[in-house]
């Protein structure tokens, strides 16, 4: 991945790519992090890593548990806080919803949080990160 950012402060304006070429030049700067301006920010990125990483590895522990069949769907909240004279991200809060066969609500939520913990977004992340699961 790469980032660039072409003025100071507010007033600068940021372009970010990825290594694959799904984001290319994607927009960036005060205006999309802290307003509405259109845009990614840093944050929304954590956020899509760490949904994306978690679910995968949840994925692979269901399947490596032995089940076959199932559906995933989880969402990422990133919370960033002022902290002295920045900001730091305090949480992130994955939300979960997955039904898979063969597979009762207590022992899904027991692979999902293993899988929250093992995960490797997880892991580098210096926050409070919660798990909601909806099972049905």
């Amino acid at each position: 991945a790469s980032a660039s950012y072409d003025g100071l402060g507010k007033d600068g304006k940021g372009k970010i790519s990825t290594q694959s070429g799904v984001l290319a030049d994607s927009n960036y700067g005060f205006g999309t992090r802290f307003e509405d301006g259109p845009g990614t920010n840093p944050e929304e990125l954590i956020a899509a890593a760490h949904a994306g990483c978690f679910t995968m590895a949840l994925s692979f522990a269901l399947a490596g548990a032995g089940h076959q069949q199932g559906n995933l769907q989880t969402s990422a909240k990133v919370t960033l806080d002022k902290d002295g004279d920045g900001f730091t991200i305090t949480k992130s809060a994955l939300t979960l919803t997955g039904h898979v066969e063969g597979i009762d609500q207590a022992e899904f939520e027991r692979i999902a949080n293993e899988a929250k913990a093992g995960c490797p977004v997880s892991k580098v992340l210096n926050c409070d990160i919660t798990l909601d699961t909806t099972f049905g």
